[in-house]
């Protein structure tokens, strides 16, 4: 079935479009020789009363995707961890290459699609399909949905027939294989879903784990998962895991230890890794250790990660392939900024193989 919702705006306001100054990002990040940080995404206003850093930043953002005109998605956060009584809609953010920055009077011109329950970026398919998560957390139901020209289509998930379980209960990550399959993580379930490119259940327990929530698509088949382990809520410290699933293999596990707070695979089929508690990233080698990337201090975490593609546009806007990361500055939650690293990525990870 497809239902189709209203978009909310799906155009961006003229000023939007003009080249943003490239801000120096705080000089407490430490980064391997030859790279440089830059805050791509900002903004003034949004902060609550006495907010940590005078508020600079977006409202409060936990996923972020591009599509292959170098045009980056971010979800802003929803209550999926905590109750309320009110559940937060809003439409995600569109923001045109080279950054923006937003404030209260020009937010809604970055507004892309129509509001949604505590939406999240997922993936994007095709270079132009985005796929957004959603969760409604009275009802205990969720939806994938897919997003193009800023209007939704259900792919799987919603309202089910009575008498039936949802498909869907709590989505969170989802990837795209090159087949154009689904991964879907469904956190309370406790399992990822495969779904067939129109939203057709292949395997509804492709891997079962506690709390998965992280889903990224590597080279070829390859999938990784993360899961939250025994953490209620990502911020909190547990033991949580990484799946890797490789070309023509079932899941195993690749690390146990701290819950990650983001996954991201590089054009060259790296994972990289968030640990927001250690306020570090790292990747990968191909021994399958861990090697500090970045690291960051006076209360500053990173919180989400990828990586843009790399296509003419991208390059063209002189993001192609580089890293993308939302941080907490100061540990001000409710707003958040995404940087810009760029730098020598294909010599570091090389110099990692010899």
């Amino acid at each position: 079935m497809a239902a189709r919702l209203v978009r909310s705006s799906n155009a961006l306001l003229a000023a939007a479009l003009v080249l943003v100054p490239a801000t120096p990002a705080r000089a407490e990040l430490s980064l391997p020789p030859g790279f440089s940080a830059q805050v791509y995404v900002s903004g003034e206003g949004f902060g609550a009363s006495g907010a940590a850093g005078g508020g600079r930043g977006i409202p409060s953002t936990s996923t972020l995707v591009f599509d292959d005109t170098g045009t980056l998605y971010l979800g802003r956060t929803g209550r999926r961890y905590t109750g309320g009584e009110v559940e937060d809609v809003w439409p995600i953010y569109r923001i045109p290459p080279r950054g923006a920055r937003l404030t209260p009077a020009t937010e809604a011109s970055y507004f892309y699609g129509p509001p949604l329950p505590n939406a999240q970026v997922a993936a994007v398919r095709g270079g132009r399909e985005l796929f957004v998560t959603t969760y409604d957390r009275e009802r205990k139901v969720g939806v994938l949905y897919r997003v193009l020209d800023g209007r939704a289509e259900l792919v799987a998930g919603g309202t089910p027939e009575r008498g039936t379980p949802p498909v869907l209960t709590q989505p969170e990550g989802a990837a795209v294989d090159s087949a154009g399959n689904l991964y879907v993580a469904d956190r309370a379930r406790g399992a990822v879903l495969k779904l067939d490119p129109v939203g057709r259940i292949l395997d509804s327990g492709w891997l079962g784990v506690k709390r998965p929530r992280l889903v990224a698509a590597g080279v070829g088949e390859q999938i990784w998962v993360g899961s939250d382990g025994d953490a209620e809520a990502p911020w909190q410290r547990a033991t949580g895991e990484i799946w890797r699933a490789a070309p023509g293999s079932a899941p195993a596990l690749a690390l146990r230890g701290f819950v990650a707070a983001a996954l991201a695979v590089s054009p060259t089929g790296h994972l990289f890794v968030a640990d927001r508690h250690a306020g570090k990233i790292f990747f990968l080698d191909a021994e399958g250790k861990l090697v500090a990337f970045a690291g960051f201090t006076d209360g500053d975490l990173p919180r989400s990660l990828g990586f843009a593609p790399v296509t003419p546009a991208t390059r063209r806007a002189g993001i192609a392939g580089d890293l993308f990361v939302v941080t907490i500055n100061r540990g001000a939650w409710q707003v958040n900024e995404v940087l810009h690293i760029s730098g020598p990525l294909d010599e570091l990870l090389r110099g990692r193989h010899r």
